[in-house]
């Protein structure tokens, strides 16, 4: 019987004596107890950027007013996240369905297209570049956890895609991840690292595969 065996039982490790796992943490091995402890994280101070009331009321006018927007109403969610900080270009296209958790750490520039479903999870700066594309159902990380310390603080790591790049649907952009521009994403990619300007890319993890060709139609 190994270890492992014994450890997956619940029973005491050999050579550990009789110990016994706190409550809860049945059949965890003893000695990956207490690498993060939950009841002692606490939100960095300021870290939202905005006082709490503000927070409550960007949620409140999202649910009220950007989401059931008709779709067409462009304008209307331009002006609305303008309202709340966010930094969007002239032009810029923005589904209604889209998820932007803190809008004032936002940037979106000219003709930019935002899709439906698409998650700016943006505890971290995410700036993504004129004319670029971030398609349906992708969720761009701006934040993580240090799971190296016990208190498993929060780290806003921000995320930027740059101009003219197509990130296509359902990708998943990791924290501190920069897109270069022009660059294409494939459909389903894990982005965990920077990916270079005018490559075609994805994969899991998404790597460069070849240059992205431009079609002059003129």
């Amino acid at each position: 019987m190994s270890v492992g065996d014994s450890v997956a039982r619940g029973e005491a490790a050999p050579g550990r004596g009789n110990a016994q796992s706190p409550p809860g943490n049945e059949g965890i091995d003893p000695r990956l107890l207490g690498v993060q402890d939950l009841s002692a994280f606490e939100m960095p101070a300021d870290f939202r950027g905005r006082p709490g009331w503000f927070v409550q009321l960007w949620w409140i006018a999202d649910a009220l007013l950007f989401r059931p927007s008709p779709q067409v109403l462009y304008g209307w969610r331009r002006a609305l996240l303008r309202l709340f900080g966010a930094s969007i270009g002239k032009g810029a296209v923005i589904r209604p369905r889209a998820r932007i958790t803190y809008p004032w750490k936002v940037s979106i520039g000219e003709h930019a297209w935002i899709g439906d479903d698409v998650t700016l999870y943006s505890l971290g700066p995410i700036e993504i570049g004129a004319h670029a594309v971030v398609s349906q159902r992708s969720y761009l990380c701006a934040a993580d956890h240090d799971y190296r310390r016990r208190t498993f603080p929060i780290r806003a790591r921000a995320v930027r895609v740059g101009a003219h790049a197509w990130v296509a649907t359902d990708v998943f952009v990791a924290p501190g991840v920069t897109i270069g521009d022009a660059a294409v994403v494939g459909a389903r990619s894990t982005v965990l690292r920077d990916l270079p300007p005018g490559m075609v890319c994805y994969g899991y993890p998404a790597v460069a595969v070849r240059p992205r060709e431009s079609l002059d139609l003129d």
